[in-house]
């Protein structure tokens, strides 16, 4: 009887035990950024400033930045799998990114900015192929964003994470300034 009341207990005091939770990364220039774009997504539990992509293990932000670590800014995405799939995880992605620039993204240029979709089975990758195929029809135009297997991602420090929250006014000025909103305004309306 007791099991029993703890396994009940644990499912209505805590629903996300039974949730289907799964794990994505993408790299869209500012992780700040991506950050906000995913977590106001229906399905989308969290998501965490990272890196991810290059050789050098445990890296810190002027590792990313200044040197060449092979790393981008990137995030991870927990998502519930139950409320939203792979492919409009996709879709959100493309429509927050400019995937014509092989340069970086918006303001921020460099190898770091680069965006990149992180893929961890044939599937996604799949998935990822076919959306490319798509938007290269819709624009006629070369998708320039890299596709990468999925290794490793690492926490970026804490003041990264949810930079647009606990600096709201700084993180607006920041985004006023990359032209984010026009851009992405002039490339998918």
């Amino acid at each position: 009887m007791r099991i029993f009341l703890l396994f009940v207990t644990l499912i209505i005091i805590n629903p996300a035990l039974h949730a289907e939770e799964k794990k994505v990364y993408f790299a869209g220039g500012c992780f700040w950024c991506m950050e906000e774009s995913f977590d106001q997504v229906e399905g989308v539990i969290s998501t965490i400033s990272g890196y991810s992509g290059g050789h050098l293990k445990n890296p810190k932000y002027a590792d990313v930045i200044y040197t060449d670590s092979g790393h981008v800014e990137a995030i991870e995405v927990t998502y519930d799998s139950a409320k939203i799939n792979y492919k409009k995880l996709l879709d959100t992605y493309w429509k927050n990114i400019d995937p014509f620039d092989a340069n970086g993204q918006f303001c921020d240029k460099g190898k770091s900015y680069r965006s990149v979709i992180f893929f961890e089975n044939e599937k996604q990758k799949e998935l990822i192929d076919n959306s490319f195929r798509k938007l290269e029809n819709i624009f006629n135009k070369k998708i320039v964003t890299l596709v990468w297997k999925f290794e490793k991602f690492y926490k970026a420090e804490t003041y990264h994470q949810d930079y647009y929250e606990k600096n709201f006014i700084r993180y607006l000025m920041y985004k006023k300034g990359c032209q984010r909103e026009e851009t992405l305004k002039k490339i998918w309306n």
